[in-house]
């Protein structure tokens, strides 16, 4: 089953870092995703760019409405997430509790749902 591991931090602890701090995090989470790889578990992931380039985009009576900024102030940012592949919720878990960021931040771990199928009844020749 697929899960994702939202990965949550206080940005202000990480623009506090040093750059061999930065540098340090960044490696223990490369060794982190090739060890997930090697295990099988990692199907892929991304880091993100910091809140403050994040743009929300909201649809109302047809009209895009474009803010800058998060959805949501937060005391913890959204910095990436983690697609893995985990029998079941506890494994899931027990992967989300080794991504380096769960020291000082958090991890959502949600079960991902498939779409359901194309009906093809709908489809018009």
């Amino acid at each position: 089953m697929k899960y994702v591991a939202l990965v949550y931090y206080q940005e202000s602890i990480i623009n506090a870092m040093t750059e061999q701090e930065w540098h340090d995090l960044n490696q223990e989470c490369v060794a982190g995703v090739e060890r997930l790889t090697q295990l099988g578990n990692f199907i892929t992931g991304q880091p993100l760019h910091p809140v403050d380039t994040a743009t929300t985009v909201r649809v109302r009576d047809n009209e895009v409405l474009v803010s800058d900024g998060p959805f949501a102030e937060t005391k913890e940012q959204l910095a990436g997430f983690y697609l893995l592949e985990a029998h079941d919720l506890n494994e899931a878990v027990q992967l989300a509790s080794r991504i380096p960021p769960a020291r000082f931040g958090s991890i959502e771990v949600r079960p991902a749902r498939e779409l359901p199928p194309k009906d093809r009844r709908r489809e018009t020749p």
